[in-house]
């Protein structure tokens, strides 16, 4: 059975540094099986009962957790000046999340958050092509010619000619006039859309887009391969996924 360090057990599953861990471990704060222990390169398995200072920790190897990201927060782990997804999951058994792929600082909708490597490989290859869909409200008034030049493979610029995606109008509101167009700064009017791309590269709901000619002014992403967002979860909350979801996730 696989074995680990105990303040490698006790670091990952969050109770501190590596440093304060040892300190503590040294201390006395921890009993493996009914004993306390003060070796921190003690080996233990996850079918051991570890308590620290009296308080049982339980190995968590991977977690998995859904998070409808508000806008304003940075898809990243850290960061000196920000405030990052991960700062969203206070709770989190893992201090090794990071997200998968990544949502635009203004962008909402759901994330996937997760320390499995390997499942974030299969999600983000590129030789995968992982379906991923959006909402988005446009400034400009999205077109039949618009929703065939999305499926035939879009060329956006110098860098990215799209793969074929699907584009839905879902309503078009066209400005009602001169004076209101003005007044509202968009003399076009708007569109709301849903997009399903196959890729994922950087800005590229809105560099799609901007190529004909249109603007994206609010953008979610709804799904990601089989996973949707939860739409119970408000901008900021989050939950766990439930085992058929992770395992769909893994049959993509």
């Amino acid at each position: 059975m696989y074995k680990v360090r105990l303040d490698k057990y006790l670091t990952e599953m969050g109770l501190g540094s590596r440093s304060e861990v040892k300190q503590g471990i040294r201390k006395g704060f921890v009993r493996v099986n009914g004993e306390t222990v003060v070796r921190p390169e003690h080996k233990v398995s996850v079918k051991d009962k570890v308590f620290w200072k009296g308080t049982s920790v339980d190995f968590v190897e991977y977690e998995y957790i859904m998070l409808n990201k508000p806008a304003g927060v940075i898809s990243a782990t850290e960061d000196s000046r920000e405030k990052t997804v991960v700062d969203l999951i206070p709770d989190s058994r893992r201090k090794d999340l990071f997200p998968v792929g990544r949502l635009d600082r203004d962008t909402e909708g759901l994330l996937l958050l997760t320390n499995d490597g390997k499942l974030a490989h299969r999600l983000l290859s590129p030789r995968h092509h992982v379906a991923k869909v959006y909402y988005a409200v446009v400034s400009g008034v999205m077109t039949e010619a618009d929703i065939r030049s999305f499926a035939e493979g879009l060329y956006v610029d110098e860098e990215l000619t799209a793969l074929p995606a699907e584009l839905d109008i879902l309503s078009v509101h066209p400005a009602a006039g001169k004076s209101e167009a003005e007044d509202s700064g968009n003399p076009e009017g708007t569109s709301e859309i849903r997009l399903k791309i196959y890729e994922g590269k950087f800005h590229q709901v809105k560099r799609m887009v901007h190529a004909v000619g249109k603007e994206v002014i609010y953008l979610k992403r709804l799904s990601m391969g089989s996973l949707r967002l939860d739409e119970a979860l408000r901008p900021g909350e989050y939950r766990r996924l439930s085992t058929s979801e992770l395992e769909e996730l893994y049959a993509e």
